[in-house]
């Protein structure tokens, strides 16, 4: 027996809008990991503290101040114009139940610390479960992060949020063996990172010198 499953309502919505992206921009990904040893340090010493802060929380710190040094990357198209925007307004992809995906935005997410971004997350994610995102929410935002870092996916290929010209994928945390100050072998925590741009509005090499800033702002966290 076929189970049939109508591509309608919020289901039907998110694949035009897929479909769409695909459509009306020339998307290319960037892949790329970050040592997680800084970032994992900076979360125990905060627990430590008494102050509870998820890896989640710290990675968004670090997409924040990589895009106020890249600004280029932060904005949306429209139509032939790329509107760059001076705040990040970052939208955060949560997963609902029914195999349904929601995108809202952080507004000025640059103003806030770890903490509050931290719980401008949290109060994202328990309105999208009782339907209660506002319309501007969940098509203001300047740029997305996807995070599938609780499943076995290392890297993959995002699609941007229409209209934006960023999406940062995160996939899950592998142990990697590199070469340590003493010149000895040992293992390092990397998160595997990719970055799907509209090639339209940035170019590779600008695309390239965000996920390093984003990869150097992991291996150099303090918050």
């Amino acid at each position: 027996m076929t189970k049939v499953v109508p591509l309608k309502g919020v289901r039907g919505m998110i694949a035009d809008a897929m479909v769409k992206s695909l459509a009306t921009g020339a998307q290319l990904t960037h892949h790329g990991s970050a040592d997680a040893t800084a970032l994992m340090a900076e979360k125990t010493r905060l627990g430590a503290a008494g102050t509870k802060i998820s890896v989640e929380d710290l990675l968004m710190l670090a997409v924040v101040r990589a895009l106020k040094k890249n600004p280029d990357a932060n904005g949306r198209v429209e139509g032939r114009e790329v509107h760059l925007s001076d705040a990040v307004d970052l939208s955060v992809a949560i997963a609902l139940p029914g195999n349904l995906l929601v995108a809202p935005a952080m507004f000025g997410a640059d103003a806030m610390d770890v903490t509050e971004l931290r719980a401008a997350r949290q109060d994202l994610a328990t309105r999208a479960k009782i339907n209660k995102l506002t319309v501007t929410e969940m098509t203001g935002g300047t740029f997305t992060v996807s995070n599938l870092g609780l499943t076995r996916v290392e890297h993959f290929t995002p699609i941007i949020n229409a209209g934006q010209i960023c999406i940062l994928g995160i996939g899950r945390f592998t142990d990697r063996a590199v070469r340590g100050e003493d010149g000895g072998i040992e293992l390092r925590p990397h998160v595997g990172l990719s970055l799907t741009f509209d090639h339209r509005a940035l170019d590779g090499a600008p695309a390239g010198d965000l996920l390093t800033s984003i990869c150097e702002e992991i291996e150099g966290m303090a918050v």
